[in-house]
């Protein structure tokens, strides 16, 4: 008799293992997955580190206006005690990754940090009736124009082109 109750258990454990393999397989094939291993960009609203930020610092704080819904902004930062630091992150509609980056620091070691080590370039371009220097050559493939202004450096970097470092900066706005 006690053969064959173990039988009877090994038969039992055997269907219950086909079972959950069944079941498994049924979920994997009828759930939406993603398969590209990238997890989604997520979007972030930044409207209120933005009033106090604009309400903060000791600049006028920059923020795109206008821009297209398919520009996510993805990081948002204010920190008053590092020298007004204001941070702003997106993906492009390319998916490339484009920040603004304000602050009073020293320029030559804000603009280094913020363009992870791009280099100055001769090229400039004039944008909103200010002259933009370009920065190329960073950690990253990342790029830059840079705005030096009285109170505050203003760059706009990253690994978009500079075709969308341009529309990023066309678009800024402060109030």
């Amino acid at each position: 008799m006690a053969g064959t109750k173990g039988k009877k258990t090994v038969g039992s454990l055997v269907l219950s293992m086909g079972a959950c393999v069944l079941a498994a397989g049924a979920i994997y094939v009828f759930v939406p997955h993603d398969d590209s291993g990238e997890p989604p960009v997520k979007r972030v609203d930044y409207r209120v580190e933005l009033l106090t930020a604009r309400r903060a610092a000791a600049y006028p704080v920059a923020a795109p206006e206008g821009l297209a819904k398919s520009w996510k902004p993805t990081s948002v930062r204010f920190d008053a005690s590092n020298s007004d630091a204001w941070h702003l992150g997106f993906h492009d509609p390319e998916g490339q990754y484009v920040g603004v980056e304000q602050s009073t620091e020293k320029p030559v070691l804000f603009i280094d940090k913020a363009s992870q080590g791009a280099t100055e370039t001769s090229a400039t371009q004039s944008i909103g009736g200010e002259t933009w220097r370009q920065y190329k050559g960073g950690d990253y493939g990342y790029k830059a124009l840079v705005l030096k202004g009285d109170k505050s450096t203003t760059v706009v970097t990253g690994t978009a082109s500079f075709a969308q470092l341009t529309k990023m900066a066309e678009a800024l706005r402060t109030k």
